[in-house]
């Protein structure tokens, strides 16, 4: 990937009708267009099939997305940055911090710190390096209205920032319905190229899928909705080196008679695209315990955290 975004009317062969109906359907940068599916970047630019893939193969070849070695791989992978959660227990557990180029996603029933946890790294994140944070900006999806700028304020007072800086740095977005949530992770590539963000949240991911797809019937449709779209944060975690968190809920499974009835919700589909799957439940007094219980690195250990006035700090290790 080119270290610095290269606009796709830079690109040769592209003429300045493609380049217009690219830039009119928010089509700016090569990374926006390598992140669409050809099907995708047809309906929404009307562009031919011949236009869309000629142009997509124009951008593989800038953006090096053909074979390369594992060496290659993990060279790149090198480049990942994590962002601390201003726990020690939490960043071990999750292998220093949530980590860029990567779906960190925090599992739990309602109160458990969920949204805790997003508004505190909304906080560090834009922190410097040295200080555990990447020192850009967060795009924030509100889709349960549980963010609290308030609490951000608190956060960062008690953390000896400037509140005030901290508060613009955020670009909130409240959505009301899950089209509405696709269409801004669809804008997101462009907010993130400009804006320089580091952080992207979605808090909650599955919220509005459950509330409007109910039944078995609308089941299918639901999850094929919900695949795009996880995937599609997960492309931009990638292609813009941001760390991508999301919330999700619980559900019950009934026919469990032994061990935790609880489950993420979103099935397979949810469970296949994050990255590191953290469950969070309450402990003693205002203690909370994260467990990772999926991951391709991380091991399957758990930490305890304390919410307090300052966010998110250490607790100590007593609770198995």
């Amino acid at each position: 990937m080119a270290s610095e975004p290269t606009f796709v009317n830079d690109l040769k062969g592209v003429g300045p009708s493609t380049a217009s109906k690219l830039k009119e359907a928010g089509f700016t940068t090569i990374e926006s267009v390598a992140v669409t599916p050809k099907k995708e970047l047809m309906e929404k630019t009307g562009i031919s099939e011949e236009t869309a893939t000629g142009l997509i193969q124009k951008v593989r070849e800038v953006l090096g997305l053909e074979l390369m070695t594992a060496q290659e791989l993990f060279e790149k992978r090198q480049s990942a940055k994590r962002i601390t959660t201003a726990s020690k227990n939490l960043d071990k557990l999750l292998g220093g911090g949530v980590e860029t180029q990567a779906i960190t996603e925090f599992v739990g029933e309602y109160g458990t710190g969920k949204s805790q946890i997003c508004m505190q790294l909304c906080v560090t994140s834009q922190q410097q390096p040295e200080k555990g944070g990447l020192g850009g900006k967060v795009l924030f999806i509100d889709t349960e209205g549980t963010f609290a700028p308030q609490r951000i304020n608190d956060i960062a007072k008690a953390r000896g920032l400037e509140p005030k800086q901290i508060l613009e740095n955020i670009i909130y977005a409240r959505c009301y319905n899950s089209d509405h949530q696709m269409l801004l992770v669809d804008k997101a590539p462009k907010i993130v190229d400009e804006e320089k963000i580091k952080l992207v949240v979605v808090d909650s991911l599955i919220s509005h899928f459950r509330g409007e797809y109910v039944g078995r019937e609308m089941l299918s449709e639901r999850q094929q909705k919900l695949n795009q779209h996880i995937h599609r944060l997960l492309r931009l975690a990638e292609f813009y080196n941001c760390a991508v968190v999301v919330t999700n809920q619980i559900q019950s499974n009934p026919q469990a008679f032994f061990g935790d009835p609880n489950r993420p919700a979103g099935g397979n589909v949810v469970a296949h695209a994050s990255t590191h799957r953290i469950y969070i439940r309450k402990g003693k007094a205002q203690t909370r315990v994260a467990h990772v219980i999926d991951s391709p690195y991380l091991p399957g250990d758990q930490c305890r955290f304390a919410i307090t006035a300052m966010g998110i700090e250490d607790a100590e290790e007593k609770e198995s």
